[in-house]
């Protein structure tokens, strides 16, 4: 039943003349939904140019397939419009053809639309399913990294406030270095000075005393 179906609706690079003649149907455009922090520099994709991927289209073909309908349906008309391609008719006698005989199976036209758009219902559920894994997935595979790029941009600015801190801190304790070899200046030259005092007073003291000593020996024998 799977090959069948895919004879109905997968066609190759030549055409079908009913693909040819029938009038293109508007695709479904899916709603990826978007997450709060999209990552930057991604191209967005234009899915009215994406090509169908044959490990889809078995999926959407074999829900279609656990969901036929029981009689005469959409399917089976689908079938006996195909049968009819290599007959040389147009479009419209075609269709009345493959019609006149879906009636001596007692299908109408009504029942007809109302069957295909029972397999529509079918897979737009798989559209919902699948969305919903793409979902899942982008949470997984991108929304974590985001939220580990939001947590290393925050600790960037973390570590950068802190070096802002930390080269303030450094500047401070430079002043106060610069502060401090002044303080040892001005107190080394205050000891060298008092030093300096001190040996001028030791040294004139000791002269004096040195040119007494000298004089009593000079006069006193």
């Amino acid at each position: 039943m799977l090959k069948k179906l895919r004879s109905f609706f997968i066609v190759d690079d030549e055409e079908s003349s009913e693909t040819k003649k029938a009038e293109p149907q508007q695709a479904v455009e899916p709603e990826i939904s978007q997450t709060s922090a999209p990552v930057e520099n991604v191209e967005p994709v234009d899915y009215s140019k994406a090509k169908p991927d044959k490990k889809f289209v078995d999926v959407l073909l074999k829900a279609i397939e656990a969901n036929n309908l029981e009689g005469f349906d959409y399917l089976e008309f689908k079938q006996s419009l195909q049968n009819l391609s290599n007959v040389d008719m147009d479009e419209a006698t075609r269709y009345q053809s493959a019609m006149a005989m879906a009636k001596t199976m007692g299908a109408t036209p009504a029942n007809l639309k109302q069957s295909a758009n029972h397999y529509l219902s079918v897979l737009k559920k798989e559209e919902a399913k699948f969305l919903d894994a793409v979902k899942n997935q982008r949470s997984r595979q991108i929304g974590d990294r985001e939220k580990r790029l939001v947590n290393l941009e925050n600790l960037i600015k973390e570590k950068n406030a802190k070096i802002t801190q930390l080269e303030q801190e450094i500047e401070a304790h430079k002043k106060e270095l610069e502060g401090a070899r002044g303080e040892i200046n001005r107190a080394a030259a205050k000891v060298e000075a008092t030093k300096g005092g001190f040996l001028a007073a030791y040294r004139s003291v000791v002269s004096q005393i040195q040119s007494d000593i000298a004089r009593m020996e000079t006069h006193l024998k």
